[in-house]
């Protein structure tokens, strides 16, 4: 199907799926950019970057909390998007 003949809920579907895979590589980014933190802030401290580290660190868990509740509105979009179940209606 091409992209002018998907349904509103179809481009909402897809929208979430992208978003929870930048979701899970948010997740990835802000746990080694901590491993890497915890480097800086220890054996490395003399390089004086764990400041640095945890700007960056702090931004991606900004746009990681951005994303969840991104995602959280979306589908409570695709739900509203749902046509009812049979039987129902009126």
């Amino acid at each position: 199907m091409t992209a002018e003949h998907k349904s509103e809920l179809e481009h909402v579907n897809d929208t979430l799926a992208q978003l929870k895979e930048m979701r899970h590589y948010a997740k990835n980014n802000v746990e080694l950019l901590t491993t890497q933190w915890l480097l800086f802030d220890g054996e490395l401290s003399g390089l004086a970057h764990a400041s640095k580290i945890e700007g960056l660190m702090t931004r991606q868990g900004e746009f990681y909390d951005a994303l969840e509740e991104e995602i959280a509105a979306l589908e409570e979009v695709a739900q509203s998007l749902q046509p009812p179940a049979e039987g129902e209606g009126g």
